[in-house]
Order: structure tokens, then C-alpha cells, then sequence
């Protein structure tokens, strides 16, 4: 193929675009990643993509994140059927008096699950929904607040699925010696600008000293008025997760609640943090907790744990179709075209914040909050070194990056099981997240321009 140039960027505008007028993402990554195997493979578009699509499917991580999703919406539709979920909202709300008391203890349920986003997307959605729906707080709010303590609360706690991935990075890349990974994380976590100024802010809105803004103006103001709280397009995604309903005759205890969270936690970090691992564990011990107790009849049971993996069949269909666009913007060559194009403007006090801004753009077009940074971090590390740049600082700023499109992306993982979990689309969840990350960007960039010439 002859040198693009900027029609490297045509599949992923395509896809934006797309999204924005039809708000289906399925169907507009889908289009956008044909575009790209057009121009990649001409004629053979049809074989490219499916070669694509299976190389997509047989990828370690891909497998992982469908088992990891798929069997986390089992473990809540056991907690939904046996009426636990019910039971954690019943006590919770003694200790609730308002809108904003409910919000706050959201967030603060988000800071304690820092072991992993997909962990707090998921099961803070899905606990805090009907305690929400009480005090008339839009499902889009919720959304906003349950992802703005995912990705950037375990982006920078050093116990967390993140920091030993990027730690892994930081030593394959010769940032740091053998076995000083970790440690090497946690010297950027104070520069992860972007992380701290999304977990901040939340506070902030929920207290009214940042306002409703947009999108998520319209939204408080129809919860607020009407008592809808659910979005009128997300009808089928309130269907999917009412799908599962506690069963009738079933006292609720929010024992099992406890076992199932503590449990997953507990043994996600004695695994060494993977999180997989803590679910076979945690859905093993709630299964036969359920079932010792008579609370449901084992074929109940194993009913339930298959009803609630289909629960996650749509937003797993956007995540696999956001992997196969990622698997043609790395054929085009699109993230090392973007860095060349903007390294002529580089200097060793712009890296860190031209890095951020460039690298937190990729991210949110490409939905890929990892697996872009594997093949961008030896190039960063390079330029740091080059320009004699803070190495710390800029890693940082990188990681930040990450994380600014996990939170902001409509299609990246986080997103779309926030979304899922918290009953909005995908879409609805975005737009009215984008003012608050776009803030929260801004504070970042400064942030680094400061840094850098400090």
C-alpha cells in the first residue's frame, strides 16, 4: 500500500461521525473498519476483515475480556435473582437521606474498588442503580460518577490490574531496571494529572460547585422533573439488565452481596491481581453459598449464572468490534503516523503536555486504552531520551493519556460496561461525560506546560 498520509485518520473520523448521527456503535465501528480494510486491502476487503475478525477472536486479551464481562454479569444476576442487590440498597439507604448523600456514597463505593475498572464499572453500577433512581438522579449521572472512579482511581492506586501492566511496559521498554516496574509506576502516579483532576472533579458536581452542563443538564432536568431517570433510547438495555428479577418467596440478605464482593476482591489480589481468576472464585463460592442455603435450587442457579452472561452479549459486540478497528488502524500505521507528524514540534518542556494531548486523541478515537500504549511507549521513551526531557513526568503524562480514553471514548471497555451497567447507552453516557473529561483534560494540559517548564 502507497503511503496514505492523513487517510490513515479516514476509518476512525468515519466511525466518529457515524456514532454521533446514529448513536449505534456496533454498526458504525463495523463501517469505519471496512473503510479501513478497503484501503489496506483493496478488492479484498471482505477476506481482510474476516481474517481480522478472527485474528480479533483468537486474541489472549479479547478471550479474557469476554470471560472477564461475561462472567461478571453472572455474578450480579445471581446477586439480582436471590435478591442481594435489593438487600445491599435497603441498607444502604439508611445511611442516605438525599440526591447528593447517594452520589457521594457512589463515588465513594468507586474508590474502594480500585483493583480493577471493568470490577468497578460493573458492580458499583449495578448496586447503586435503584438506590439512585430513588432520589430521581439520572442514569447518565450515575454513569458519569461510577466512571470517573474506574480507570483513573485504579490508574493511580499501585494495587491495581493497571499498574502491573504498565509496570510490565516500563521494564520490556528499559524504563526500569528488573523487578523495579512497580516501583518505577508509582514514581508518575503524583504527574497521572488527568487521573486526579476526573476523581476530583466528581466531588465538585455532585456539590453544585461545578453545574449539570449540555447533555447531562437535560438529563438531571428530566430525572429531576419527571422521575424518568432511564434514558427514553435505553429501554432495551433497562430490559436486559431487568431480564434477571429476584425470585419471589426468597428472603434477600445482603450476605451474599458481601461474600460475593469481598471474595472477588480478596482473591483477585491473592492471584496477583488477576482478576479472572477472582471471579471463577467468587462466582464459585456465591453459587454454592446460594445453593447450601436453599435460596435457589442448584438448576436455578446455574440458570441464572447463564441468563446474566447473556445480559452482556451487546456491549461485548461493541468491544469486539472496537478490537477489530484497532486491528486496522495497527495495519494503517495510524498511531506512529500520528507521532511523527507532531514530532517536529516537540521540545523538551512541550513533550509531556503535546504527548498527552496527542496520545489521550489516539486513545479515545482507536477505544484502546492498553494495547495502543504498547506500541507508543518505545517511541515516547525515545523521545524523552532524545530531548533530555523528565522521563517521570512523561511517562505520566502517557499513562494519563490512557486514561483520559477509557473514560472518554463511547466504545472503549469502560464506557460501554459503565453504560451497560448503569442502564444508558453507550452514547448517552459519552456525551454527557464529555464536558467533565474535557475539564478535567484542560487541568491536565496546564498542568504539564507548568511542569515542563518548571
Amino acid at each position: 500500500m502507497a503511503d496514505p498520509g492523513a487517510t490513515i485518520l479516514l476509518p476512525t473520523l468515519i466511525v466518529l461521525i457515524l456514532a454521533v448521527v446514529t448513536h449505534r456503535p456496533i454498526e458504525s465501528l463495523v463501517i469505519g473498519s471496512l473503510v479501513g480494510m478497503g484501503m489496506v486491502h483493496g478488492t479484498g476487503l471482505i477476506a481482510g476483515f474476516a481474517d481480522a475478525s478472527l485474528r480479533v477472536m483468537m486474541d489472549e486479551t479479547v478471550a479474557w475480556v469476554i470471560l472477564v464481562c461475561g462472567f461478571m454479569g453472572s455474578l450480579i444476576a445471581l446477586l439480582v435473582r436471590t435478591g442481594a442487590t435489593r438487600a445491599f440498597t435497603d441498607t444502604m439507604t439508611r445511611y442516605v437521606r438525599s440526591r447528593k448523600s447517594a452520589l457521594f456514597l457512589t463515588w465513594f463505593l468507586g474508590l474502594t474498588m480500585f483493583v480493577d475498572d471493568y470490577l468497578n464499572s460493573l458492580a458499583v453500577g449495578s448496586a447503586m442503580r435503584n438506590l439512585t433512581d430513588k432520589y430521581k438522579v439520572s442514569r447518565e449521572m450515575l454513569a458519569y460518577v461510577v466512571d470517573s472512579t474506574a480507570a483513573p482511581v485504579s490508574v493511580i492506586i499501585p494495587l491495581s490490574t493497571w499498574a502491573v501492566f504498565f509496570g510490565g511496559l516500563l521494564v520490556a521498554n528499559g524504563v526500569a531496571p528488573e523487578g523495579e516496574g512497580i516501583s518505577t509506576y508509582i514514581k508518575a502516579i503524583p504527574y497521572m494529572l488527568y487521573a486526579w483532576a476526573a476523581v476530583l472533579l466528581v466531588p465538585l458536581t455532585i456539590s453544585g460547585v461545578v453545574p449539570a452542563v449540555g447533555a447531562m443538564r437535560k438529563a438531571e432536568q428530566r430525572a429531576s422533573q419527571t422521575g424518568q431517570t432511564v434514558p427514553p433510547d435505553a429501554e432495551h438495555i433497562e430490559q436486559a439488565n431487568q431480564s434477571v428479577q429476584p425470585k419471589e418467596g426468597v428472603t434477600p440478605h445482603v450476605s451474599v452481596f458481601v461474600l460475593a464482593m469481598l471474595s472477588l476482591i480478596v482473591f483477585t489480589l491473592y492471584f496477583d491481581l488477576d482478576f479472572l481468576r477472582g471471579i471463577y472464585v467468587s462466582l464459585g463460592a456465591t453459587a454454592i453459598y446460594i445453593i447450601g442455603s436453599r435460596t435457589l435450587a442448584m438448576h436455578d442457579t446455574f440458570d441464572t449464572v447463564i441468563d446474566g452472561f447473556k445480559t452482556m452479549i451487546e456491549p461485548l459486540g461493541v468491544l469486539v468490534a472496537a478490537f477489530i478497528l484497532k486491528d486496522v488502524n495497527d495495519q494503517l500505521g495510524m498511531t506512529p503516523y500520528v507521532i511523527q507528524t507532531i514530532q517536529p514540534y516537540m521540545s523538551a518542556e512541550t513533550l509531556p503536555a503535546i504527548i498527552f494531548v496527542t496520545m489521550a486523541l489516539v486513545s479515545f478515537a482507536t477505544g484502546s486504552n492498553w494495547g495502543v500504549f504498547v506500541i507508543v511507549l518505545p517511541i515516547v521513551v525515545a523521545l524523552a531520551s532524545n530531548l533530555q526531557a523528565d522521563m517521570i513526568l512523561t511517562i505520566g503524562a502517557t499513562l494519563s493519556a490512557s486514561t483520559f480514553g477509557s473514560h472518554a471514548c463511547f466504545y472503549s471497555d469502560a464506557t460501554v460496561l459503565t453504560a451497560q451497567a448503569s442502564g444508558c447507552t453507550s452514547f448517552q453516557h459519552a456525551i454527557t461525560q464529555i464536558p467533565y473529561a474535557s475539564i478535567a483534560a484542560v487541568i491536565a494540559v496546564i498542568g504539564y506546560l507548568l511542569l515542563g517548564y518548571s
